[in-house]
């Protein structure tokens, strides 16, 4: 480049020279030689900064890649090192929730094993509440059914006592017409004899009603008694009602003579029979009779009449009539209803939960009106009760005619 430098500048000298002279014609061809170096060297001038510019950007490129590279690889690493970072944090995180959670199940399991012994201590004690109140259960099942079976036998001696006591007097009477029969034979008063022999044949007549009355009687009961206790049959359920009501009675009047209430009745005869268990609702019967008795006893041993007030009457009334049962069918509404002291409304919810009575202890286990009310059920009936206090009480009881 330097030699072609100093031709163009000897060419430029020459065509100076030649000019000069006058050879223009020289100086011309010098001249065009001069511009052809000149534009030769501008060319590789152009070249060279073309060349010096492109392998500057190419420089500035690589840097710019080596730097974005090297960006990039900061990028990564600082992603890389956040990564990390956040792997961590959450590992030690969730380290930590797996301490806090094996801690609480550690201590619910603590407090589980705890709640667990007290639980079985609990039932223990519930199990061991529970066998001493089958057994107390047992016992006043057994003292209920004894005393309703003491009430019973009064109730069945009282009623046989009547007609025996008859037979035993007319028996007596005609031991005696007898011997007044053989006297008057023997003097041969014969109109006297035959007016005796009429006495003695009017007695036999009323020992022999009376035999049967207490023959009727046994028979009632043993019909109540026999094997197949337990069957439904079909029951006339005014008759059982009656029975039941003066069995009632009259073993109360057996332990108590100056025990009387005013006894009424209102039986619907188009009823008929219905089919029930008659052991099991005549025990129904008997509780709610015996426990109206005690409710007028009680009310009239304390009854303060006011001053011209009238004197308390006690009185039971027992009621049936044919009715529509909720199935749709006919039914049996059978009532009894007492003049009493009424039962108090806050213990009105209780009174057929067993074991619950209003009666003083020792009178009462609590357990008539419960065992009733299952009886009830068990025919598919329902038992209700109506009362108010110093008025009285009313129990109804709800039966199908056949079920």
């Amino acid at each position: 480049m330097g030699d072609i430098k100093k031709l163009q500048g000897g060419y430029y000298e020459l065509t100076k020279l030649d000019s000069t002279k006058g050879n223009f014609k020289q100086a011309y061809e010098h001249y065009k030689l001069y511009t052809l170096y000149r534009d030769s060297l501008q060319k590789q001038e152009v070249e060279k900064r073309q060349l010096q510019a492109k392998m500057q950007y190419e420089f500035d490129k690589k840097q710019a890649i080596a730097k974005a590279e090297q960006a990039k690889k900061d990028a990564e690493q600082k992603r890389i090192k956040n990564i990390q970072y956040f792997t961590i944090a959450g590992l030690a995180f969730l380290l930590l929730a797996i301490l806090l959670f094996a801690h609480i199940q550690w201590r619910n399991n603590k407090q589980k094993k705890k709640a667990n012994a007290l639980l079985q201590q609990q039932n223990k004690k519930v199990e061991e509440t529970l066998t001493e109140l089958k057994s107390t259960q047992s016992q006043l099942i057994q003292a209920e059914k004894m005393a309703s079976l003491g009430e019973l036998t009064a109730g069945i001696a009282h009623e046989i006592q009547n007609p025996l006591n008859f037979v035993n007097n007319f028996s007596e009477v005609n031991t005696e017409l007898i011997a007044e029969l053989t006297n008057e034979l023997s003097t041969g008063n014969k109109e006297e004899a035959i007016s005796i022999a009429k006495d003695i044949k009017e007695n036999e007549e009323k020992i022999n009603h009376h035999g049967k009355r207490a023959d009727a009687i046994v028979k009632g009961m043993l019909q109540h008694s026999r094997a197949n206790r337990g069957q439904k049959e079909l029951t006339d359920i005014n008759a059982l009602a009656d029975e039941y009501l003066r069995l009632s009675y009259h073993g109360i009047r057996a332990k108590d003579k100056n025990f009387n209430v005013a006894l009424q009745t209102d039986f619907d005869e188009s009823i008929g029979k219905i089919n029930i268990v008659p052991q099991d609702i005549g025990r129904v019967l008997l509780n709610l009779y015996n426990n109206a008795f005690y409710a007028v006893n009680e009310k009239k041993n304390n009854y303060q009449p006011l001053k011209g007030g009238k004197e308390y009457l006690p009185g039971v009334t027992v009621s049936t009539k044919s009715v529509k049962s909720p199935s749709g069918g006919l039914g049996v509404e059978l009532t009894v209803k007492d003049n009493g002291n009424g039962i108090p409304q806050k213990v009105l919810d209780k009174i057929f939960q067993p074991f619950f009575t209003t009666k003083p202890t020792g009178e009462g286990t609590g357990l008539g009106l419960s065992l009733s009310y299952d009886i009830v059920k068990a025919h598919g009936g329902g038992i209700k009760v109506e009362t108010k206090e110093g008025e009285g009480t009313e129990f109804i009881i709800n039966l199908p005619i056949n079920n």
